[in-house]
Formats: C-alpha cells, structure tokens, sequence
C-alpha cells in the first residue's frame, strides 16, 4: 500500500468559495510582508471553519484546490503554525479593531479568565462578553502547571487587549477571584476602567469603620446581601465590597468593585458566565 505521505488528496481541484470570500474580505485590512501569508491565512481560517477541529490533519480535504500531496501540505501548515512573522498582530488585532470601532463611545464588558490545557499549559485570556457569548481580544499561553497565575505573567494580555479598543469605550472589566491582586486593581484605576472582582474568603477587608475581618466572617446568612462602602483591601487598594449568600447560587459570592455596590453588582458579575443572572 502506498505511503499516506504520498497519497494526493483526490479532490475537484477548485478554489473553495469560502476561501476566496475570506480572502477579498481579509485583504483590505490585513497587509502582511508576502502576499501568500494572507492566502495561507484565508485558506486555514477557511479549513478551520468547514472541519470544525482544531487538528491540522482534520484540516487536509478541505485544502483540495492545491495540486499538493499530503505531505506537502502538512508542511506548509506547520510553516505557517510556525513562523514567527506569521502572528496574532498581523492577522488578527487589525481586523478586531476594526470590529470594534462599533463600540466607539459604548459600554464594554470585558473578563479575564484562564483555563488547563492537558494539566502542562495555561490559556490566559480577555474576551468582551456580548449577547450571551464572548469574543476574544487577548490571549497568551504558558507552560505552566496551575491556572493561578501572577499579574506579571497576564500584564502583557491585558495591555494587549487595551491596545484593541475602540477610542471613548466605557470599560467594566470582571475577573474570578484566581485575579485578587492589587497590582491588578491599581492597574486598571490607572486605566480608567471599573471593574468586579470574585474575592476569596481569606481576604482581609478593613470596613470604614477601621475593623477588619475576613471575607468568610462578613458573609450574609441565606437570603441576604451585604453591601460595604469605602473598604481597604491588599495594603492600599480602596474600593467597596458586597456580599450575598442566594439561594440559586451553589455558594455564597463576595465581590470587589469600585463602584457603588447594590444588588445588581452580583448581577453584574454574573455577566462573566455569559449570561445575566437576576438578584430580585
């Protein structure tokens, strides 16, 4: 039997609609150093879409208009995989900004959020959460045994996707309490964007007042909500807390926010599942 490494993809050799669509669309806002990085581009984004994996193999019959063996095109996807000057800044930032001038002057949800990749790898990203799903504007990837990450290592994320906004947008900006960290918090008063963060319950808050207890010490008993004004939190991070330990919820929920908090600050924060939650 022949080699698969040899074997031509036995395909009508037409050029796919789908990629010569997404090239024409590509083509006035990304502009890469050789021409064929864009039609590489066209030509996997296409294959990406019409296999719905993720798996460069799965790929292969849906790249049938090249007059290539199976080996060949496998190389010419690594090359493209691999290629440093092939990349997201290029190939992607430039349409996403262009996307986004929609948001011009509009109200933003952003979330920050990692997730575990066959326990070796760390995904880190921000995406806008809109209309129950979530866009991607940012990622990085890590070798790194634990989704718990420090600010230094998801700076660059953040900045990364500041850098993709559109001018005048009003930013809130939510995050899971894995992100309880002043550097955070200072970076995005610095930035100008409000934001709720999910507290861990061995956080120390000290209340106007001047006492101090931990998160698990000031959550409500079944049914109700506590709001803090004007607390202190990591040294010199001031901001306001809430509390609310609801019935639908699997757990109590403690948010950081420097916003006034009410009850829909959990309905805020809620937004960071990809959906609104009701707290009436």
């Amino acid at each position: 039997m022949e080699s698969s490494s040899y074997y031509t993809l036995n395909h009508p050799r037409t050029t796919p609609q789908l990629y010569s669509q997404l090239f024409e669309q590509l083509r006035p806002w990304i502009t890469p150093d050789d021409r064929r990085h864009l039609q590489g581009c066209a030509e996997i984004v296409g294959a990406i879409l019409q296999s719905q994996s993720a798996c460069l193999s799965h790929w292969l019959s849906y790249l049938s208009h090249r007059d290539c063996q199976v080996r060949s095109h496998l190389e010419r996807l690594s090359y493209f995989m691999n290629n440093p000057v092939i990349n997201a800044e290029t190939f992607y930032a430039l349409v996403l900004k262009h996307l986004l001038q929609n948001w011009a002057g509009q109200a933003m949800t952003l979330v920050l959020d990692t997730s575990m990749m066959w326990d070796k790898y760390c995904l880190i990203e921000v995406t806008l959460a809109w209309g129950g799903r979530s866009l991607m504007l940012a990622q990085s990837v890590l070798e790194h045994g634990s989704a718990t990450v420090g600010f230094e290592q998801y700076r660059p994320v953040l900045e990364a996707a500041q850098a993709v906004l559109p001018p005048k947008a009003t930013v809130t900006f939510l995050a899971d309490r894995g992100f309880e960290h002043g550097e955070l918090m200072r970076w995005l008063t610095r930035a100008g964007w409000d934001w709720a963060i999910r507290a861990k319950s061995d956080l120390q808050v000290r209340l106007a007042n001047g006492q101090q207890y931990s998160v698990a010490q000031l959550l409500p008993p079944q049914g109700q909500v506590h709001l803090f004004h004007q607390v202190q939190v990591i040294g010199d991070v001031c901001c306001h807390f809430a509390t609310a330990h609801w019935g639908k919820a699997q757990d109590s929920w403690a948010v950081l926010t420097n916003k006034a908090p009410s009850v829909q600050t959990f309905a805020l924060y809620g937004q960071r599942f990809g959906g609104s939650i009701s707290w009436m």
